[in-house]
């Protein structure tokens, strides 16, 4: 037979001997040279240990390097178990110290695995709780830094900061827009132990932990705070529903300020609802802006040159028929004859409604979609809305007369403040901004820079000089009178929008607003100030929130040191007004003329003589009548 052969039967053996030989040369072969990262990692995982540090979040700095977003560090709690040898002792006393019940600690201490982070219990621990921790000393429990992020401001900016969660992530604003350059690399202390865990006098291995990049934002921290104070300040004296400010530098886009009310803490953002950690107001909020739409109009009629502000005449009567439809003047009974620069100053809706009709629905509606409504800015914040403007096709003239001055259409702040830039600024529409740069926090160099990005020019310099002057003349003899600052030149417009609810107007439910510029003859801000359904007042932008944006608009002044200016537009005063008047010099003067000259202010002495060597407040300013004057006196 033959199996019974005995040549063949050795054959047979020698060839699957040398079969097996061959496999597991190819075996060998292939794990050497294909499997070995992995299996070189597997087994590094079974004697090696990582324990790992946190890396700092990069820092949010305002324009001029002020902390507005940082860190601090805290200690997280990592048990390995296979070297905790009195496994229910340890389990007791970290429940205890830890204020968690003894099954959920004991989950964590006697669980199978290499290294256990105990979350959420032990994360980032305070200094009290770690210190009674340490003092434990107990094998196997090991007290690692970490990094907490901290908003030093507190609710400063909340909604536009963000904030981030328990393991450093950020999960809204800035902190989520830019997480990927704000999170830094972790490190660790690297350690051998045997198959039990147990740690073998083998020299440890530290890898440092790299730090995120830093934010450099275009916010001015000092005005900002003056905007957190003036809307607490409108929250305290209004209770309103929300309340809101941007300031933006029109000759280039960037944020200045940025926030709204209601707002939240971001160090312990947990306890806010979700509609208010996600809803960034100034660029998300919708509604008819009223009448600080009208500076759109007013752009739109002077640049094609529909009316002349200072010889064409509007009769204003108090209301306005279009199509059947009676349009209204906020005052009863009209301002009567009006030149248009006058009409600008009163706010006439009327008036406005004859210019939107000279322009036509084509005209107007071009330069509002050129102004940027309807669309979103582009601003590098999380939430924007676009807003809702009529379709072309289904304009008639009710719809453009309502537009012209405000109402039927649906607007953002943030589109507001760039429109109005762009008519005050010499006639270019920018794209808003409020990151700088980024830049590495060791060595400061920029890896990342923000710069304005004009849009597009939507009106002449020429056009945009007659804007200025006339919004510069509301302030002045209009209906944005409280916000005229003495010695100085600012421009605005008032806005009073009634609120829409399921498309019905409400009854005594406004957003009031006021946008104001300085200096008016050549701005370096813009203020937006909107407040929603404020109460126990009168609810015009004029009353409520004009004198809000007067009071940011006169922190900035302290806050630049800008000088008085010296040509200014004079004050139409209403019976009610404070007066001012130019004070006259009396410098170089002796007491006797001085008292005749200040006649009818209050004046204080200091010095010896009878001649004047000083006088405050200077000569040239506007000073309130019966005010203080000092004077120093010499020989």
């Amino acid at each position: 037979m033959f199996w019974q052969d005995k040549q063949v039967r050795i054959r047979f053996v020698v060839l699957i001997i040398t079969f097996l030989i061959i496999t597991i040369i190819v075996k060998v072969f292939y794990i050497e040279v294909f499997q070995y990262k992995k299996l070189n990692s597997l087994a590094s995982d079974l004697w090696s240990r990582n324990l790992p540090i946190t890396a700092d979040r990069g820092k949010i700095l305002d324009r001029n390097g002020k902390i507005l977003a940082d860190n601090i560090t805290t200690t997280s709690l990592y048990l390995i178990p296979n070297q905790i040898k009195e496994k229910e002792k340890v389990t007791q006393e970290l429940a205890s110290i830890l204020n968690v019940s003894y099954e959920e600690m004991k989950e964590h201490v006697f669980k199978k695995t290499s290294l256990e982070r105990v979350h959420p219990e032990g994360r980032q621990l305070s200094f009290e709780i770690a210190d009674k921790i340490n003092a434990l000393n107990y094998d196997g429990v090991y007290l690692l830094k970490e990094s907490k992020r901290y908003y030093p401001y507190k609710n400063l900016m909340a909604q536009t900061l963000g904030f981030v969660g328990i393991d450093n992530q950020g999960l809204s604003g800035l902190e989520l827009k830019y997480n990927d350059y704000l999170t830094g690399t972790n490190g660790s202390i690297k350690y051998y132990s045997d198959a039990k865990g147990n740690k073998l006098p083998v020299s440890e291995e530290y890898k440092e932990a790299v730090s995120g990049l830093d934010l450099t934002l275009t916010i001015d921290l000092d005005l900002q705070q003056a905007v957190e104070r003036e809307l607490d300040n409108v929250v305290s004296k209004y209770s309103p529903e929300a309340a809101l400010a941007i300031a933006m530098d029109p000759q280039s886009g960037e944020l200045l300020a940025i926030s709204s009310r209601p707002n939240y803490n971001p160090n312990s953002y947990q306890t806010t609802s979700l509609e208010i950690l996600n809803r960034n107001l100034p660029i998300w909020m919708t509604y008819e802006p009223g009448s600080t739409m009208k500076i759109t109009t007013l752009a739109a009629s002077l640049n094609e040159g529909v009316v002349n502000l200072f010889e064409d005449n509007f009769y204003d009567k108090g209301s306005i028929e279009v199509d059947g439809a009676h349009l209204h003047c906020w005052k009863r009974g009209g301002h009567g004859q009006e030149t248009y620069l006058q009409v600008v100053e009163n706010s006439c809706n009327p008036g406005f409604v004859s210019l939107g009709l000279k322009l036509g629905k084509d005209r107007l509606f071009s330069y509002i979609k050129n102004y940027g409504f309807g669309e979103k800015t582009g601003i590098d914040l999380i939430g924007e809305e676009n807003g809702i403007i009529f379709d072309l096709d289904k304009i008639g003239n009710v719809e453009l007369a309502t537009t012209a001055f405000g109402q039927g259409i649906s607007v953002t702040p943030i589109q507001q403040v760039r429109a109005v830039s762009a008519s005050i600024n010499g006639g270019t529409l920018y794209r808003p901004y409020i990151l700088k740069n980024i830049s590495d926090s060791t060595t400061k160099q920029i890896v990342l820079e923000n710069s304005s990005e004009i849009i597009r020019q939507v009106i002449t310099k020429e056009t945009s000089d007659m804007v200025r002057f006339a919004l510069e003349s509301v302030v002045s003899n209009g209906t944005g009178r409280n916000a005229y600052i003495e010695n100085y030149r600012v421009g605005g417009k008032t806005g009073t929008a009634q609120k829409v609810n399921n498309g019905r107007y409400m009854v005594g439910n406004y957003i009031v607003s006021f946008i104001g510029f300085m200096p008016a003859d050549n701005p370096s801000i813009v203020v937006y100030v909107a407040i929603d359904n404020p109460k126990g007042v009168t609810q015009y932008g004029g009353t409520v929130a004009a004198p809000v944006a007067k009071a940011i608009l006169e922190s900035y002044i302290n806050i630049k040191k800008l000088p008085p200016a010296s040509d200014l537009m004079p004050k139409v005063y209403n019976w009610n007004d404070i007066k001012y008047q130019v004070l006259p010099d009396v410098v170089g003067k002796s007491l006797e003329e001085a008292k005749k000259i200040l006649k009818g202010y209050t004046l204080e002495y200091s010095g010896q003589g009878n001649k004047i060597i000083h006088q405050s407040p200077s000569a040239g300013l506007y000073v309130e009548d019966n005010s203080t004057v000092k004077l120093m006196l010499s020989n």
